[in-house]
């Protein structure tokens, strides 16, 4: 005896996920910076040192004198000399006239004239300690530094931002299917019958 039998036969249906990732990038230019540096201003003045010699008390003191210098200390001693001079015979006259009051003012004057003073004799070629006079100036050193700040610049650049969105697709990847089939089936009708 056979049965009757059904038999299916099924497919489940399948969905393919295709997933692409978003792509994002983000780059950074450095900053731009410039420096500039001005130089210093450096200005420096100087006076010059200055030395003076003053050696004419020196040439003095060894008797070699300016030709002014000499005229003008003989003139000098001219008119001391005219001066003593005259006291001299002016007091001589006095004496001479109170000849009365005694004594021998004659004898006293002729030895006082005849007789000159003696003369002074020194090394004349070494001068005195100290108759060079030096003097000396040391120079001025002035000097100015002006420093100058850097000039700095800097410019900041934005960041370049790329953006890829990502995607889903969904696709079918296998259909869903059903299979029915029958097994000694019979279908009995008036006056047949059939399998099925």
């Amino acid at each position: 005896m056979q049965l009757p039998q059904v038999r299916m036969q099924s497919q489940q249906a399948k969905i393919q996920i295709n997933q692409t990732p978003a792509r994002q990038t983000i780059q950074q230019p450095h900053a731009d910076q410039t420096i500039h540096q001005p130089s210093a201003e450096i200005s420096i003045r100087r006076t010059p040192s200055r030395m003076t010699i003053d050696q004419s008390k020196a040439w003095e003191d060894m008797n070699l004198k300016s030709a002014a210098k000499s005229i003008a200390e003989a003139a000098q001693k001219g008119k001391s000399a005219v001066f003593e001079g005259m006291r001299r015979r002016v007091q001589q006259g006095a004496q001479l006239m109170k000849i009365e009051n005694g004594g021998n003012p004659l004898a006293i004057q002729a030895k006082q004239n005849g007789h000159k003073p003696e003369k002074q004799f020194n090394i004349g070629w070494i001068p005195s300690h100290f108759a060079v006079k030096t003097d000396y100036q040391p120079s001025q050193l002035d000097i100015n530094v002006q420093t100058n700040a850097p000039i700095i610049e800097n410019r900041a650049n934005k960041p370049i931002i790329g953006y890829q969105p990502g995607g889903v697709e969904t696709s079918l990847l296998q259909k869903e299917s059903l299979e029915i089939d029958f097994t000694n089936l019979k279908f009995t009708g008036a006056n047949f019958e059939m399998m099925i």
